[in-house]
């Protein structure tokens, strides 16, 4: 079962995106981007997106956590604000 964590990549991500709604854009304003947390916390990889969007069922992400993604082979961040997860550029 997917979790409600919402999962963003950069517009800049060359591969086929893993995620839902493929070709919405979202502004880096839309997303309060300029309010992303600034102190990160290391958490364990990931195989998927879809593993970072269940994650509040057995391991809630806190503002802040980091976790690379093996299938996209990049990191991306939780943002409390919109409950969701972004990826680092």
């Amino acid at each position: 079962m997917a979790g409600t964590a919402a999962v963003f990549l950069s517009t800049e991500f060359d591969k086929a995106s893993p995620v839902e709604r493929d070709g919405m854009v979202w502004t880096a304003e839309e997303l309060h981007l300029d309010k992303l947390p600034k102190k990160h916390h290391r958490k364990p990889m990931m195989q998927t997106v879809l593993a970072l969007e269940g994650l509040e069922e057995y391991d809630k992400p806190e503002d802040g956590d980091v976790r690379c993604v093996n299938s996209v082979g990049s990191d991306f961040v939780y943002f409390q604000l919109i409950s969701g997860w972004v990826q680092k550029n």
